[in-house]
């Protein structure tokens, strides 16, 4: 007979539990009713967002150099370099007669003669600003002469002498830079001119610059040499879209399995114009070309012709506060839920900031630290309850021994019924 009367008492209560339940639920603003299941949640973060573009390039000479022989005025010789060679500026590349001898010595002697008069001309005009120089303290109202005048660009009557001062030093400087400049150029005509007096005929082309020789045209077509530097770029094509983000100086990481080593660098050079004639049936793209950054002697040579893995980054903040992307919902305007300490989820508006790899940051909205609700699985009212699974790696039976039987009960009590 006791054994009924268990049974009868655990049925009765199984109703009332259930009815209780049941009101509660379909109860008009029960706070069952807007209690929301939380699953998933995270924290806004100080983090750093990367936006960037991935595309590929290959590794090429950062410039070519092309030589070119006029065939009409001038005998050709004999080639002093092969294809393949490492030259460096002044290096012997080919030789030549000139048909008219006489009169390239002509030329280059009155080059000469133009350029040591120009030089001539800087030094007495230097001469005469740092005379007036030593007489602007002392002398104020001291005569000046009309070429210092004119050059200085500045009103010697109104001027402080500080100024005057400041404006001389200037041109002075840049008088200076121009006479090593004649003083180069004199030089280099010492050089031709020599060469065609000890070699009474022929007549040496040298490279401008260091490279390596990439083609040699034995029929003397145009250009007769071609010479590529040795430092390295990486050359690549940006699409349409690419190139609304891409600039030049922007940083770019290349990685290859030519080379243990990351490269790093930046963007020199982006051709505005499509590599090839716009078409409707084609997909444009724009050349780009990456310089790389040396890292000293010991940076191992780079292959021509490696294919690489290009980042090119377009924008980076660091340290910022961020969230990920699945957790912004919109209604008109970007907002995010954000779980409180009193067990509420709060809608808060937000303003947006740079969004890349899966992280969205925050300009205005919660603090680094808040926890905010991910994608919910069904729509969630503004200031409604949450409740969280039991996470049991966290529950320890110290805990649950501190309470005392009232609130043991309540607890439980609670737990059924939000649940």
């Amino acid at each position: 007979m006791s054994g009924k009367w268990k049974i009868a008492a655990v049925s009765i209560a199984s109703i009332v539990l259930i009815t209780v339940n049941l009101y509660l639920i379909e109860k008009k603003e029960s706070k069952v009713e807007r209690t929301v299941f939380v699953g998933n949640w995270t924290k806004v973060k100080k983090d750093t967002i990367t936006d960037t573009i991935q595309t590929k390039g290959v590794i090429k000479p950062v410039e070519e150099y092309d030589i070119y022989f006029d065939t009409k005025k001038n005998d050709f010789n004999k080639f002093l370099v092969k294809e393949g060679d490492a030259i460096t500026a002044g290096s012997s590349l080919f030789e030549y007669t000139a048909t008219e001898l006489d009169a390239l010595k002509a030329n280059l002697e009155a080059e000469k003669t133009a350029a040591e008069g120009e030089i001539a001309g800087i030094e007495e005009y230097i001469g005469k600003l740092r005379s007036y120089q030593g007489t602007v303290t002392s002398e104020p109202n001291a005569a000046i002469d009309e070429s210092v005048e004119k050059n200085l660009n500045i009103d010697i009557t109104t001027s402080s002498s500080d100024l005057i001062k400041s404006n001389i030093e200037q041109e002075m400087y840049k008088q200076e830079l121009e006479k090593n400049r004649l003083d180069e150029k004199v030089k280099m005509l010492d050089t031709k001119l020599s060469s065609i007096e000890e070699q009474s005929s022929a007549i040496v082309t040298t490279s401008e610059a260091d490279g390596v020789v990439k083609n040699i045209n034995k029929n003397l077509d145009n250009p007769i040499i071609s010479i590529v530097s040795t430092n390295m770029a990486i050359e690549g094509y940006f699409s349409g879209e690419e190139m609304k983000k891409a600039e030049v100086g922007m940083t770019i990481k290349a990685s290859s399995s030519d080379s243990k080593k990351a490269l790093k660098g930046t963007i020199g050079r982006i051709h505005s114009y499509p590599a090839e004639e716009p078409s409707l049936k084609k997909d444009n793209r724009f050349p780009f070309q990456a310089l790389i950054e040396p890292e000293g002697e010991e940076t191992e040579p780079l292959l021509v012709g490696s294919k690489v893995n290009l980042t090119v980054i377009t924008n980076e903040k660091a340290g910022v506060p961020s969230i990920p992307i699945e957790a912004v919902q919109y209604q008109k305007h970007p907002y995010i839920y954000k779980l409180t300490n009193k067990g509420h989820v709060d809608k808060h508006y937000i303003k947006k900031g740079l969004k890349a790899e899966g992280k969205q940051e925050i300009i205005k909205g919660p603090s680094v630290g808040d926890v905010i609700l991910l994608k919910p699985n069904v729509a969630v009212k503004n200031h409604s309850y949450f409740i969280t699974p039991i996470q049991f790696e966290k529950v320890k039976a110290g805990t649950y021994k501190k309470f005392t039987s009232r609130e043991k009960v309540r607890y439980l009590l609670l737990g059924i019924l939000e649940k």
